[in-house]
């Protein structure tokens, strides 16, 4: 897979981009990173990539013409046509399907908006539009570096463990619940100890635990997925 983002911050993605799971998973060959810089594709003195809304109105609004620009420029970058997604508080909110559904493309590219997001006309070239979430950031970068996790760690021979995508929070093979409570060594803690079932070696009676539990914890936080 490759991915491309457009950004005006292209530095932000150098650190994070570069440890754990991420790291992994370029150093296997499972995916190429390549950034860029929207000002790139700007000819003026100041570079300029945002103006005030027509209207008026708080804030500047991202240009069309320097994004069309650049994602025309990018996506001729490679023979294989990106699946273009937008970046914004506007868009749909992410969820775990659409990592899995993301892995199926061979290139995405991520657009990151800015200031009080892009020009309407912007979106008559994006195939998705994304929030990670009903709160406001500066931009869409940390959002794209969550899309980008997401979607790395479920390539396939990125993880270690094949099933752990599959039994974990959200995941289709575990009904979208949250996950059931995890444990490990020592097997008492303080005086709490580990649930004795999953001491036991009866696995019959540990997926039985497991699956309450996975129900009881998502009634109690999150109802809503239970629906």
């Amino acid at each position: 897979m490759r991915i491309d983002v457009l950004t005006l911050f292209p530095q932000m993605f150098e650190g994070p981009m570069g440890e754990s799971i991420v790291k992994i998973a370029r150093d296997k060959g499972a995916f190429d990173l390549h950034t860029h810089d929207l000002r790139d594709w700007t000819h003026d003195f100041h570079r300029t990539v945002d103006d005030s809304p027509y209207g008026g109105g708080a804030g500047m609004v991202m240009k069309v013409e320097p994004l069309v620009k650049a994602i025309t420029a990018i996506t001729a970058m490679d023979g294989r046509t990106p699946h273009i997604v937008f970046m914004a508080p506007v868009g749909r909110p992410y969820q775990q399907s659409i990592a899995a559904q993301y892995t199926q493309h061979e290139r995405l590219l991520l657009v990151c908006g800015r200031y009080e997001g892009f020009d309407e006309r912007a979106f008559d070239w994006a195939d998705d539009c994304l929030s990670i979430g009903d709160y406001v950031l500066a931009g869409g970068e940390l959002p794209a570096m969550v899309v980008i996790e997401s979607v790395v760690r479920l390539l396939p021979s990125v993880l270690g463990n094949e099933c752990s995508v599959v039994e974990e929070s959200f995941a289709a093979g575990n009904d979208g619940l949250l996950e059931h409570p995890q444990y490990t060594r020592p097997a008492v803690f303080e005086g709490r100890a580990v649930p004795e079932v999953l001491l036991s070696g009866n696995h019959g009676e540990i997926e039985k635990w497991r699956r309450a539990a996975a129900l009881e914890r998502t009634k109690q936080r999150r109802p809503d997925l239970l629906a």
